[in-house]
């Protein structure tokens, strides 16, 4: 059992029989009465995030989660397909089941699939991943480094805010945990 003290944001837990993970945390204490934290959960089944108050010193159930190396294959509408990469044996998870990971699976890249009691529950994305460019304004001449943004649309359906020099085609290195970009890879 951990307690409130012990909570981070990525710590799986087991809570009123549902698997959630830590989405974002908050301990509050206010002038009068006893701390609490607020929790921002996301359920590792349908995908649902929600907001949960406990008192400070509550305490809560982990879980293990068994990891296992998955290539990601391609995607068939709203179904992801896998391969172990010790078995070879090929596996398909659902939309809602991946959450935002979505966003940053490009074919034949290498993750973490987290498994409890052998149901594939989540997968864990490596820290940053490099895209491909598919949609943006022109980059105009006199465009710098730090001067604006604009939107770019990227070949998994994501849009980040870009530097204006960034073109069609450019392959630019983005934050998983943020969604933020952070260089043009050459």
């Amino acid at each position: 059992m951990i307690d409130t003290g012990d909570l981070r944001k990525g710590l799986t837990l087991e809570l009123n029989g549902e698997l959630v993970r830590v989405v974002d945390y908050q301990h509050v204490k206010q002038g009068r009465g006893s701390a609490f934290v607020r929790l921002t959960l996301r359920n590792l089944r349908t995908g649902a995030i929600t907001q949960q108050t406990f008192q400070a010193g509550s305490k809560f159930q982990p879980v293990r989660l068994e990891r296992q190396r998955v290539q990601y294959l391609y995607r068939d509408d709203d179904t992801y397909h896998f391969m172990d990469l010790d078995t070879f044996e090929q596996f398909a998870l659902n939309r809602e089941t991946l959450g935002d990971a979505v966003n940053y699976l490009v074919e034949n890249e290498t993750l973490d699939l987290l498994t409890y009691n052998g149901e594939p529950i989540d997968v864990e994305l490596p820290v940053t991943v490099t895209l491909r460019v598919v949609d943006t304004d022109p980059g105009v001449r006199g465009d710098t480094a730090t001067g604006g943004t604009k939107p770019a649309r990227l070949e998994t359906g994501l849009t980040v805010n870009v530097p204006l020099f960034v073109n069609v085609d450019d392959l630019v290195k983005v934050d998983t945990r943020t969604g933020e970009y952070l260089e043009r890879v050459n």
